[in-house]
């Protein structure tokens, strides 16, 4: 345990700035970053919400953890009734999903998992309901010449320019950006981390 406190030390399993930059709005600073490397590939019939929980456990079962560390990990996807729409592989992917979300409610499921100095795995999934406004076709071409979705579970970035596509949400804002704070404030203060 570190010094004086005995606080365990945070490992976050994610290599994602925007990851980093939510837990720095509840005052956490992990005290090292691991980039866990798993397949990410559903599971035949898999839900949306089983694959982002069986994800975010194995993400922190992968990172080396010390007596002393507490392990975070999470994933987020985007979930079009029971279809799971991952990172675009490419311009064509990314207009697919945009038009597959224009009109429509989606849902943006995150798993977390934190393995605490006990060695055990504790695992929770937030549910967010977004709708996004029916996008015309150089609405789709604005969003896709931006850049901005590549690389963004479901092809968009709600902290971003798709902000202005939202005409609906339902649960927490921080999770469609990639970490449900309530959940995460939760979990990390049962593994005594502690927040104020």
């Amino acid at each position: 345990m570190s010094s004086a406190a005995n606080i365990p030390a945070l490992v976050l399993a994610s290599t994602s700035p925007r990851r980093r930059e939510l837990l720095a709005r509840i005052g956490v600073t992990p005290a090292r970053i691991a980039s866990p490397d798993i397949d990410e590939t559903p599971l035949k019939a898999e839900l949306p919400r089983d694959y982002v929980a069986r994800l975010a456990k194995g993400k922190a079962l992968a990172v080396e953890r010390a007596a002393d560390e507490v392990v975070l990990a999470g994933d987020t996807t985007v979930a079009v009734g029971r279809r799971i729409l991952e990172k675009p592989v490419d311009v064509a992917d990314l207009r697919r999903m945009l038009a597959l979300l224009s009109g429509r409610r989606h849902h943006v499921y995150s798993g977390l998992c934190v393995v605490g100095t006990d060695g055990k795995p504790r695992v929770r999934v937030a549910d967010t309901v977004v709708a996004f406004k029916v996008l015309s076709a150089a609405e789709i071409d604005w969003y896709v010449a931006s850049g901005e979705g590549m690389g963004k579970a479901g092809g968009y970035a709600i902290q971003g320019r798709a902000e202005c596509f939202v005409r609906f949400l339902s649960g927490s804002h921080s999770n469609v950006v990639g970490l449900p704070l309530f959940e995460t404030r939760t979990l990390l203060t049962s593994a005594g981390i502690p927040l104020g």
